[in-house]
């Protein structure tokens, strides 16, 4: 298939066969699986909604559906990272404070 032409139904179906073949792939999954997994990926890469999106050709409610409904909620990752900015954001609030108080009471 010339590459400027766009996917038949068969053709898309026999690669993805073929590719599943040649991975010594033997579980039922999709390319929707494959997608879903790509959004959960970049989500933990970083990315934000809408380049998730870009990249998936998802809208962007079915990524944050994606993300809220399968994904998200059970990886530790995402917990211990939301810990560390929260930490972070503490100390460098204090450290802040302090160091305008001590600027204060030096003059």
């Amino acid at each position: 298939m010339p590459a400027d032409q766009p996917w038949t139904e068969d053709g898309f179906r026999s690669s993805w066969s073929k590719a599943f073949d040649n991975a010594g792939i033997n579980e039922d999954l999709t390319f929707h699986d494959l997608r879903g997994s790509a959004v959960i990926r970049l989500a933990l890469a970083g990315s934000t909604v809408p380049e998730i999106a870009t990249f998936t050709g998802h809208s962007l409610k079915d990524v944050e559906s994606i993300l809220d409904k399968h994904y998200l909620g059970r990886d530790v990752r995402l917990a211990e990272s939301a810990a560390r900015k929260l930490e972070a954001m503490f100390q460098n609030t204090h450290f802040n404070n302090s160091a305008e108080r001590l600027s204060h009471e030096s003059v």
